[in-house]
């Protein structure tokens, strides 16, 4: 009798089990979640217009929100980090693709690169001229190619055998960088600037991606940190994912977006500790100025900058959105 009780129990435990797996009463599989960047750096109230700052609100709401549709909809991390980095390509207000700031000689490079958390695998582009989304050959590269990196004229041959845009030179010659620059020039200023996004999707993948037209009026060839994966962009399922904007030079010397990883496998630190401690201390402490997106494999997000801005949204395991600009938004 007992064991006929013990039988029907234990069948009725597997049922209610079942069930649960069926309907997600059970499920503990993360949610999903993004969040994007448009550059850090001088960006305070005193010096942007209402049309200014709505438009850079409007353009970072689109890119965010069509990021997360791609989520919404079941597709990738590397989906949904590709779809928002080349909507802000696309627009004149951030320092890529489209409004990618000049060089010292007058021209337009561009770098990208994108990582998979899941694979480890990264594709990243360096130097490039005409390519109208750098954010999309960098993912061609990953996937189509057995290299990480190429750069320059053999980067956009490579892009060309595959259909991707290639645009004339001077759909990236916008009035506003040339100012920049005839103003970099005669003050010895350097602008700088990035577009990244870092995303979870409904798998438990993590991807990040990073595209920049480096700093105004840098040295013709020169490439930063945006290419570099560890120091611009970095992805790990086991950690985090990390796109970052700043001082170039000052995120190689640190493999910064690694770092932040490391803190977090080696130290056990969250991803709010990890990412404060490498962008508020070590970077400040080295000379360096900027500031990363970061989210770890729970969905749980991070955005220390050292600067007076940054341009920045996300949108959170639990839905929630926001768009932001300056420190004390």
């Amino acid at each position: 009798m007992f064991t006929s009780i013990r039988r029907i129990l234990l069948f009725q435990i597997a049922a209610v089990l079942a069930l649960a797996g069926c309907t997600g009463i059970m499920d503990d599989s993360p949610n999903f979640a993004i969040a994007i960047h448009g550059g850090a750096g001088t960006i305070e109230r005193d010096n942007m217009t209402p049309e200014m700052e709505s438009a850079y609100r409007e353009k970072l709401t689109e890119a965010l929100s069509a990021g997360y549709r791609v989520l919404r909809d079941g597709g990738t991390s590397l989906d949904a980090v590709e779809t928002a980095i080349a909507i802000m390509e696309d627009s004149p207000l951030f320092n890529a693709g489209k409004g990618a700031v000049f060089n010292a000689a007058g021209q337009n490079e561009m770098d990208a690169s994108i990582m998979d958390g899941r694979t480890l695998e990264a594709g990243a582009v360096a130097i490039v001229k005409q390519v109208k989304n750098p954010i999309r050959l960098a993912r061609l590269v990953m996937e189509k190619s057995p290299h990480v990196l190429l750069s320059g004229d053999g980067a956009e041959r490579f892009g060309d055998e595959y259909g991707i845009i290639q645009m004339p030179e001077d759909y990236f010659h916008t009035q506003r960088r040339w100012e920049a620059l005839q103003e970099a020039q005669a003050e010895e200023v350097k602008e700088r600037g990035t577009v990244g996004a870092v995303a979870l999707d409904q798998h438990g993948n993590l991807a990040a991606g990073t595209s920049t037209g480096g700093r105004t009026n840098k040295l013709a060839g020169r490439v930063g940190d945006s290419p570099i994966i560890g120091a611009g962009t970095y992805a790990d399922n086991r950690t985090c994912a990390v796109s970052g904007t700043g001082h170039g030079e000052y995120f190689i010397r640190l493999a910064l977006a690694y770092d932040i990883s490391a803190l977090m496998a080696y130290r056990n630190l969250t991803i709010e500790k990890a990412s404060r401690a490498v962008v508020m201390d070590k970077l400040v402490e080295l000379g360096g100025a900027g500031g990363v997106i970061a989210m770890d494999a729970q969905g749980n997000i991070a955005m220390p900058f050292s600067t007076s801005g940054m341009y920045r949204g996300f949108v959170d395991r639990n839905g929630n959105m926001a768009v932001k600009i300056y420190a004390d938004d």
